[in-house]
């Protein structure tokens, strides 16, 4: 592979490819070479990282379920062990446990590699990398991939594997959320502290099937219910992934026809989670990360709060007027929410949360990592002191106001260089909004328009995508027909842009 095929495989901090056959123009790109390359060119970036030498580097190594886990972990450890690295198998993991393999004693490990794709089609896989800082910066990854077209594959292919010790990770991960949960119930796992509460989890077949048997049922809960448990590469009953819709009414269906408590569903590498409320009201987005925000506000009080770009007006008053808390709106992309929670934090602002409307969430207490099993844990504990207070988990936000009426348009961008004209759209966007006199609040990515008169009341963000020719744009309106209006508006402010398809505005 040469080093540009090997560079399209950065996807922003991860690697990203299609590993498997089976859909049409798709072409295989992930393939075991250039994992057994990337596997020697992390050990030599970690090497120089750590300044030890390879020989002295211990790395970890898990996947998640999909099919194409196995071969290119056996690839990926080729290239380590070529290298000199010491290499222990965790087999099937998940994101978050693979960075704690740094941090458990029974391993400490120098860093870590997750074979996932998070929530996409069967035949994508990717690579997640880790060191003792956590997640790797896209600077980082370029790095890796500019060393990896310089590795021989000869070298790298010829070395034995058969004998790499191998780890139970997932039983010690399970110990370490086991014992979040008991901590923070002030009772040992002796008492069963989940007795009395009926919780089922969706795991779509993903890696997450561990937190029913390893964690909830030890503790007591009742998880009759639980569905697609099983790790299964092809995902054959729903995508593991909390924001796609037919995922969330599995689990929706499965809560309510279970009369549970709640309800968990997680993506496929269990950095994401979205909950289910006993009366099958779905958590997540905006809802979600004020639930968190909720649970976290008693211990933190005055805190900012991070999040991307998308989140809503409604969001910003539950965090500062119930809460009397702050509300920092950041950029989308997970590592972004994240750096900015730990660049306040050095600075003096205790930010415990960053968390995206995705689902991806950081609390500064475990980490800056985004652990979705984490995150099931801080909920688990508080509908277990609420039910004992008598009250409900939704009781938390129950001043969230509802979403009334939302809406996200995509715009193709056909312009070759679509970066600058996107920025071009974006300036003259902006300099229509100022001529209307429209509010522009504080806004770290695109424009974003508030409305707070009589005739209408909402936002509009409209900003560039990360990575593709396209310009999306969230709108949500305050009331009935305020989306119809706002859509007026955002026509009227997009006029004229030859290379900017806005169609589906209409």
């Amino acid at each position: 592979m040469t080093e540009q095929d090997l560079l399209k495989l950065q996807n922003g901090s991860d690697i990203r490819g299609i590993a498997l056959d089976g859909v049409e123009g798709e072409r295989i790109n992930l393939t075991e070479e250039a994992c057994l390359k990337i596997g020697g060119a992390f050990a030599q970036w970690l090497s120089r990282k750590t300044k030890k030498s390879a020989q002295n580097l211990t790395v970890g190594i898990g996947r998640d379920s999909r099919v194409s886990g196995p071969a290119l972990e056996n690839a990926l450890v080729k290239g380590l062990s070529a290298n000199g690295v010491r290499v222990v198998r965790c087999g099937m993991a998940t994101t978050p446990a693979m960075f704690m393999s740094i941090v458990f004693e029974k391993t400490h490990f120098d860093g870590s590699v997750m074979i996932t794709a998070s929530h996409l089609p069967f035949n994508r896989n990717g690579v997640k990398f880790f060191d003792a800082d956590g997640g790797l910066e896209h600077k980082d990854i370029t790095e890796i991939l500019e060393l990896a077209a310089a590795q021989g594959a000869e070298k790298n292919n010829s070395v034995s594997i058969s004998d790499c010790q191998e780890f139970n990770l997932i039983d010690v991960y399970a110990a370490h959320l086991r014992n979040a949960i008991c901590t923070g119930l002030n009772a040992a796992e002796s008492e069963k502290p989940l007795s009395g509460l009926k919780i089922v989890v969706d795991s779509g077949n993903g890696a997450s099937g561990f937190f029913v048997d390893k964690i909830l049922q030890p503790l007591g809960a009742d998880t009759s219910g639980s569905q697609f448990l099983e790790p299964d590469g092809m995902f054959p009953n729903h995508i593991p992934n909390p924001e796609n819709k037919a995922a969330m009414q599995a689990i929706q269906n499965a809560t309510v026809r279970n009369n549970a408590d709640l309800g968990l569903i997680f993506d496929t590498d269990v950095d994401r989670m979205s909950a289910v409320l006993s009366n099958g009201e779905e958590v997540n987005r905006d809802a979600i990360i004020a639930l968190v925000a909720a649970i976290l506000a008693p211990d933190c009080p005055g805190s900012t709060i991070v999040t991307d770009s998308v989140t809503s007006d409604r969001l910003t008053y539950f965090l500062e007027d119930v809460l009397h808390l702050k509300h920092l709106r950041y950029m989308r992309g997970y590592k972004n929410v994240i750096n900015k929670q730990k660049e306040l934090n050095a600075a003096g602002t205790v930010c415990p949360l960053a968390m995206e409307t995705s689902g991806h969430g950081a609390l500064k207490e475990n980490y800056f990592l985004d652990d979705g099993a984490y995150l099931a844990v801080k909920m688990i504990v508080a509908l277990a002191q609420a039910k004992k207070s008598g009250k409900s988990l939704e009781s938390l936000i129950e001043k969230l106001p509802p979403l009334v009426e939302e809406g996200e348009y995509r715009f193709k961008i056909a312009a070759s260089d679509f970066k600058e004209y996107g920025a071009q759209v974006l300036a003259e966007f902006k300099s229509r909004a100022e001529k209307e006199g429209i509010v522009m609040p504080q806004n770290f990515e695109g424009v974003r328009l508030s409305f707070k008169g009589e005739d209408v009341r909402g936002w509009i963000l409209l900003r560039m995508s990360l990575h593709d020719p396209v310009m999306p744009m969230n709108i949500e309106g305050e009331r009935p027909g305020d989306l119809e209006k706002l859509v007026q508006i955002a026509q009227k402010l997009l006029r004229g842009f030859e290379q900017l398809d806005t169609s589906c505005l209409k």
